[in-house]
């Protein structure tokens, strides 16, 4: 489960997907097939989440990794680079951007 919070001391990456509304369910199949057949099982991940748009437009993914460079091996993979080639064929393209937390925030419940 992705931990959101400020004492995370890994690598959060965000990563948009612009596509169309034809094309939106097959990026989301491509999306959970490489989690669950390649990129859940490269060392140093710890955990993900998939987002979709109402409109079908955009694609969100967060993901979790013990360090920076577990998720740079893992883009650099043989199977990853196929795997991405087809992915981008299925948007307009992406952007994966490393970020570091802030600050989060929770409801409190009442006592």
């Amino acid at each position: 489960m992705p931990q959101i919070a400020q004492d995370f001391h890994g690598q959060t990456v965000i990563t948009t997907f612009e596509t169309t509304p034809g094309l939106a369910f097959d990026l989301m199949e491509s999306l959970q097939k490489a989690y669950a057949e390649c990129i859940s099982k490269q060392p140093g991940f710890i955990a993900a989440g998939l987002h979709i748009n109402d409109a079908r437009t955009r694609v969100c993914n967060y993901s979790q990794w013990q360090r920076r460079e577990d998720y740079q091996a893992m883009l650099r993979t043989d199977e990853m680079r196929e795997r991405n080639r087809h992915i981008n064929g299925l948007c307009k393209g992406f952007e994966p951007v490393m970020y570091d937390i802030i600050a989060n925030y929770e409801r409190l419940t009442p006592s």
